[in-house]
């Protein structure tokens, strides 16, 4: 069987338990009631009133058996559930690296420790799963008939996805079902749950696993996705899918947004720290393959500039040629071969190995003759090497921003000054704005940079149009690392990684008001992967005072998105432009995002404008 992600502790014994014995906080009490069913000890709430307890002679039937990995057990579901839609009826028997000797449909009863444990640690701000560790069980019966799964559809799952906590811990609250969407899904942890027909909404990853929708009518985007759109709205039917059946006798689906996964999908409904709530299937859908086709852009004309943002995502020498080949492929074909390209996440010459490489023209060389033995124009391409280790990313990689532009159609005003640590400056230059070092990095001594990449300055110019210079800034702000998830039990969970950002995009901001100010009519394009939202604080400020226009506001509400994370499409990556630039024409190119077989994990983007 393929390797499949660990999502839990190799140890056997519960967090709790584990905690009670390792700091004497807690004790394990003997409090084993008689006719203890699995609703009592699941609860009303998302803690067990029992957490810590152990029971006795639980009684249920087998649903599903994890066979494979460090997290094996068993789920067990009662078939005799009471009336109360808060509490759940079923519970994962967690035996750790034993396979557990059941089988599905088996009468069980058992006894153990009740234990919540948290899936990535409690700091990491997650849900718990209630479960019964360190257990022993009897087998009563055989071939016992599953109980039916709820279904997962829009009747089922409220529109509104979270309460309101003003940031605390909803733990403690009664459950509302029909209230709330992680509320619905809580009280249906462990039970036997299906959907029909859904769209894949987040393609399968190197982990076996995509993201699907229940509620395929919220939100949808122009190729088959679910649109983020708000904080208020993180779209509550999407669930992520895994498989319980060997890949040996049922391979699992490589599927693509747009594409369907036809007929039931059923399982138990787990959760984890990748991505919230989880069907484990047992039975598994059929892949209807529905892809939309990558797109392709036009090609600029004559008289327009055309700028574009590409994350290539951790590209080092040492990548397979293939990614090199795909990128240039994508560049020349998808893109039209646009003048200038900002580059997010371009490694250093020896990639990951922490050597105290720095430069990176090896890599950069390798892209642009790729590109050329695409069919593309010959690149030439600036960028200013960082200070070893200081700008995040992969440990070794010293990644950073980069231009790469057509000198057959651009020129690049190169002036010297510009380092790792010096930051560029606005200057006049007779009259107009102009730069102390092209390429130059802003304020790259600021603590808003710390451990994050310094945005790359320059000044293109058409060779057909003299006097029309573009000042373009490379960017790529600091990660949402450390950001507790969307299904948090904060609500609304904590961005604190959303700081950072914001005092960054406040430094860019400054920057173009410094270029406006001694040229009003500037032509400014900010561009790259940014790692926030349009609708978030960071792109609040950085387009603060009407000096930038984010241009993916200007697309329909389906067409905003450069990526996709957990069946979200959403927007990281940004086009910004000064007024001088207000006619430019927008494309998000999509040709990564929504594939499982993807040379990045972002879509580029391109503007074309007359300078």
């Amino acid at each position: 069987m393929p390797s499949r992600r660990t999502l839990r502790r190799p140890a056997v014994l519960g967090t709790v338990v584990c905690a009670a014995l390792a700091g004497g906080l807690l004790s394990v009490q003997s409090a084993s009631a008689a006719g203890t069913r699995i609703h009592d000890i699941q609860g009303r709430t998302r803690i067990s009133p029992l957490a810590g307890k152990q029971v006795g002679d639980v009684p249920g039937t087998v649903t599903a058996v994890r066979a494979f990995g460090s997290s094996r057990g068993f789920w067990v579901q009662d078939p005799q559930p009471d009336n109360d839609p808060a509490t759940s009826e079923a519970i994962f028997v967690f035996t750790g690296k034993e396979t557990p000797k059941v089988a599905v449909g088996d009468a069980v009863t058992v006894s153990g420790t009740v234990t919540e444990y948290y899936p990535g640690g409690k700091d990491a701000g997650g849900q718990s799963v209630t479960e019964l560790t360190g257990a022993t069980w009897r087998t009563t019966a055989s071939g016992r008939p599953l109980p039916a799964p709820v279904k997962l559809n829009p009747a089922s799952i409220p529109a509104r996805y979270a309460p309101d906590a003003g940031g605390g811990s909803i733990e403690s609250r009664t459950l509302e079902p029909a209230a709330y969407a992680l509320d619905r899904f809580e009280s249906l942890e462990g039970m036997r749950v299906s959907v029909a027909d859904t769209p894949v909404t987040g393609p399968t990853n190197t982990h076996h696993e995509l993201w699907v929708t229940a509620t395929p009518g919220h939100h949808r985007t122009a190729r088959g996705g679910t649109y983020y759109g708000s904080y208020a709205d993180p779209n509550g039917g999407r669930v992520k899918v895994q498989s319980l059946i060997p890949f040996s006798q049922r391979p699992f689906p490589v599927a693509n947004v747009g594409d369907r996964l036809s007929g039931t999908t059923a399982g138990p409904l787990d959760y984890d720290n990748f991505g919230g709530y989880t069907l484990q299937a047992t039975e598994l859908g059929a892949l209807a393959a529905h892809t939309p086709a990558p797109e392709v852009t036009r090609k600029q004309t004559a008289g327009e500039l055309a700028v574009a943002t590409y994350n290539v995502e951790n590209l080092a020498p040492d990548n397979p040629q293939a990614k090199f080949d795909r990128l240039a492929k994508g560049l020349v074909h998808h893109l039209a071969a646009p003048d200038v390209v900002a580059l997010e996440e371009v490694q250093d010459d020896s990639g990951a190995k922490d050597d105290g490489t720095v430069t990176a023209g090896v890599t950069l060389k390798k892209l642009t003759d790729a590109i050329a033995a695409a069919g593309g124009p010959g690149y030439a391409w600036r960028s200013i090497d960082p200070q070893n280790d200081q700008d995040g990313g992969q440990p070794g990689g010293n990644i950073r921003t980069a231009f790469l532009y057509n000198p057959q159609r651009v020129a690049f005003t190169d002036v010297k000054g510009g380092d790792a640590t010096t930051p560029v400056k606005v200057v006049d230059d007779h009259g107009r704005a102009g730069l102390s070092a092209s390429p130059g990095r802003i304020a790259p001594a600021d603590p808003a940079w710390k451990s994050s990449r310094k945005p790359l300055v320059g000044e293109f110019a058409l060779r057909s149009k003299p006097g029309s210079r573009v000042f373009v800034i490379a960017n790529h702000f600091n990660s949402k690392g450390g950001d507790q998830g969307l299904d948090s039990r904060f609500q609304p969970p904590a961005r604190t990684s959303e700081t950072q950002r914001t005092a960054q995009a406040k430094l860019v901001n400054t920057f173009v008001k410094e270029l406006l100010a001694k040229e009003p009519k500037a032509r400014v394009v900010v561009a790259g992967d940014l790692n926030d939202y349009q609708f978030s604080p960071a792109l609040k400020t950085l387009t603060g005072g009407g000096v930038l226009t984010d241009q993916v506001t200007r697309l329909p509400a389906g067409e905003r998105y450069s990526y996709v994370y957990q069946g979200n499409s959403q927007v990281l990556d940004h086009l910004l432009t000064s007024k001088a630039l207000a006619g430019a024409d927008y494309d998000i190119v999509h040709i990564n995002a929504e594939y499982a077989d993807q040379t990045s994990d972002h879509d580029p983007q391109v503007l074309r404008l007359k300078p």
